[in-house]
């Protein structure tokens, strides 16, 4: 792809996160680089290279609907990554990453939705094997933080010789920052898909469901639960770690990050270890109100989860969910922040702690840094990447090139060993 014309396209370049991630793109890349702007409006696409300034300047730009494929062809054929912030991709996304794998053009997105990664395995991955190209899902908060965080866990327990990954849990500890309207659309437009579609809520359901080799991953069936007690504590997700006595609850995004880190174990010929048992949680504490703020959030979530899928009450939660291209204030984001702690056992006993932590707003301006240098780490670390094609994770399309570039960017991605086996 080096005698392509561009470099990098940015796809919903003058969406909230598109344009943040132009900006950040801008900030960082040098005039080497070369760049295009592309939406459905070559005005808005021209005021936002405007707005860029010096560093934007000899961008191109580039008109494409996301529903022509032919144009979408032609655009991937004259660039070596095309990243995408159009969602719900389900909706958006599908001609777009088809264009990719037909032109053999790397992808980056920054979908959270099980049923788009699961159709693009499907559809597209044997085409982009044969074609060269890397087709990257996850690319923002969902899923970079929990997709490379185990991953350098992973690398460092094989490094030191403790075996591989057992118990794995992923804690948020504190994060200040919204999700994007573009997120809470395309959870909207999945959770209306599944309640019309059995198979659909069978494969989010399933912990396994992104997996290309799903006959050699465990069942991932659950016993029914046996009396009423253990029925409420499916319903309410909370527990209490028995190591530090701080009360866990359930972490919105755990359903579709913990499908992806498998599907990196799985894609890696289960590197992290065929006894994996990976889980996210958020850290309510240990206070005496700890078990109840965990249950709370565990029927909010229900709630708005359930909810989305039901006109009525998704009219409600439209009145007070963020729409898509909106989102908050320079100075709201700059308040943004999020660490993570990932505590791993391995095989032979030794346990580990991995951080991951920026001070950005995660939906936003985090997301940006992580999808910018995922699609320039794609265009520009060619010879560092892991030899792979196909549909993909950042984790094992990109790999630790992105670790180093994150960390350049003032990213936290640290692991130490706690004990030995």
């Amino acid at each position: 792809m080096t005698s392509r014309e561009l470099d990098i396209v940015l796809y919903g370049a003058t969406g909230f996160v598109g344009a943040l991630t132009a900006a950040h793109i801008a900030s960082v890349a040098g005039p080497e680089v070369r760049v295009a702007l592309a939406g459905r409006s070559r005005e808005r696409l021209e005021a936002l290279r405007a707005d860029l300034g010096d560093a934007a300047r000899t961008w191109d730009v580039a008109v494409a609907d996301a529903g022509d494929l032919a144009a979408l062809r032609a655009l991937a054929a004259r660039t070596t990554v095309i990243v995408t912030t159009v969602g719900p991709y389900a909706v958006h996304g599908k001609e777009v990453a088809r264009a990719c794998a037909e032109e053999g053009t790397h992808y980056a997105d920054l979908t959270g939705e099980v049923l788009f990664v699961r159709w693009s395995v499907d559809e597209l991955a044997d085409r982009a094997r044969e074609t060269g190209a890397r087709i990257v899902h996850a690319c923002g908060f969902d899923s970079v933080p929990s997709d490379l965080g185990v991953m350098v866990t992973a690398q460092q327990v094989a490094a030191d010789g403790e075996g591989t990954l057992a118990e794995t849990t992923l804690a948020v500890r504190s994060m200040r920052g919204g999700f994007s309207g573009g997120t809470i659309d395309s959870g909207r437009q999945q959770a209306i898909t599944a309640r019309h579609d059995a198979a659909a809520r069978r494969t989010i359901a399933d912990p396994y469901g992104l997996s290309p080799r799903r006959g050699e991953e465990p069942s991932g069936g659950r016993r029914p639960a046996s009396g009423l007690l253990e029925k409420v504590r499916r319903a309410l997700p909370v527990d209490r770690d028995p190591v530090t006595g701080r009360w866990n609850g359930p972490f919105v995004m755990a359903s579709f990050n913990t499908r992806i880190v498998r599907l990196s174990n799985t894609l890696t010929d289960w590197s992290y270890g065929r006894t994996l048992r990976y889980r996210e949680v958020v850290d309510f504490g240990r206070s005496p109100v700890s078990p109840l703020l965990a249950g709370g959030m565990a029927v909010w979530l229900g709630a708005t989860l359930g909810g989305l899928a039901y006109r009525p009450t998704r009219a409600v939660l439209d009145r007070v969910l963020p729409s898509p291209g909106q989102g908050p204030s320079a100075a709201q984001r700059a308040a943004g922040r999020f660490r993570l702690e990932i505590t791993a056992t391995t095989t032979t006993g030794a346990r580990y702690r991995t951080r991951v932590a920026a001070d950005h707003d995660p939906g936003y301006d985090g997301t940006a840094v992580m999808l910018g240098e995922a699609a320039l780490a794609l265009a520009l670390d060619t010879d560092r990447l892991p030899d792979r094609a196909g549909v993909l994770t950042p984790a094992t399309a990109i790999g630790s090139p992105l670790v180093e570039r994150l960390r350049e960017r003032g990213f936290t991605l640290e692991c130490e060993r706690l004990t030995t086996g």
